[in-house]
């Protein structure tokens, strides 16, 4: 059992709305009473600066108010022994799935932009804590997943996950949830260590980005090779190489234009 017990609002306020809403089973006490935990008391958490002492075998954990998530997440892994090895499992696309599992528990889930993943990531590994975390990546989305795994830091471990049949069928309601719970199998598959997974963008690849430029320029301005390159591998969005190309055509207008009314100038 869980035993929140502060005069801290904030973290009194944060940590039991954390509680409620993972459905987990705890009790609260009075800060100021001398009461005994109740049995089977195994984590008391209390607030940054509140004097207490724990009975033993009791272990507290310090509750920051502008992070209750955090010492919710530390309850749970004392709840489940502790030992837990934290597993990331990443589905990758525009939009990658993440899970995050504590053993066979999973304790968060994201989807988010294929530009925050790496950070997302990183942060739940620090949250975590625990011993040698893993972040397994799956291996379908070559160019996304590449630049999560980049994004990752260097002495983070990586798997690279065959990611086959790792979608599941979704039923009624379960719209919009199919990265997720694939992040989740992904997780559960051990995989091939990797320091990075250099790729070389397709010209399908290239193709799409060029289409894109076009339907975002104002002037229907196409990319060319290198910059579409850039941007498939991620090293710029497509604002940022429209805004190259434009840069070095010298002018805010389509480049081909002016070239073309140079060479009927040379012709007259």
């Amino acid at each position: 059992m869980i035993v929140v017990k502060t005069d801290n609002f904030e973290v009194y306020h944060g940590v039991v709305t954390e509680l409620r809403e993972r459905g987990v089973t705890f009790t609260t006490l009075d800060a100021t009473s001398d009461e005994p935990l109740p049995e089977g008391t195994q984590a008391l958490i209390v607030g940054p600066d509140d004097d207490v002492a724990v009975e033993d075998p009791v272990e507290f954990v310090r509750a920051d108010p502008e992070n209750p998530r955090a010492a919710v997440d530390h309850a749970l892994r004392l709840l489940r022994g502790g030992g837990e090895r934290t597993v990331v499992g990443v589905d990758p696309g525009e939009r990658p799935g993440i899970a995050v599992l504590s053993g066979d528990t999973v304790v968060a889930a994201f989807a988010v932009p294929l530009a925050d993943a790496a950070d997302v990531v990183t942060d739940e590994l620090a949250e975590a804590g625990g011993a040698d975390p893993v972040v397994r990546v799956g291996d379908g989305a070559r160019l996304q997943g590449a630049q999560i795994i980049d994004g990752l830091p260097d002495d983070v471990r990586v798997e690279l996950v065959d990611e086959t049949g790792t979608t599941p069928y979704l039923g009624q309601g379960a719209r919009g949830m199919g990265d997720v719970l694939a992040a989740v199998n992904i997780a559960r598959i051990e995989g091939e260590p990797v320091d990075s997974r250099d790729v070389e963008p397709t010209p399908g690849e290239i193709r799409v980005v060029k289409t894109r430029s076009r339907e975002v320029s104002p002037e229907n301005r196409e990319l060319p090779d290198d910059l579409a390159r850039r941007v498939a591998l991620g090293e710029l969005d497509v604002d940022e190489a429209l805004a190259e190309h434009r840069e070095g055509d010298g002018a805010d207008g389509n480049g081909d234009e002016d070239e073309d009314e140079d060479e009927d100038e040379d012709e007259e």
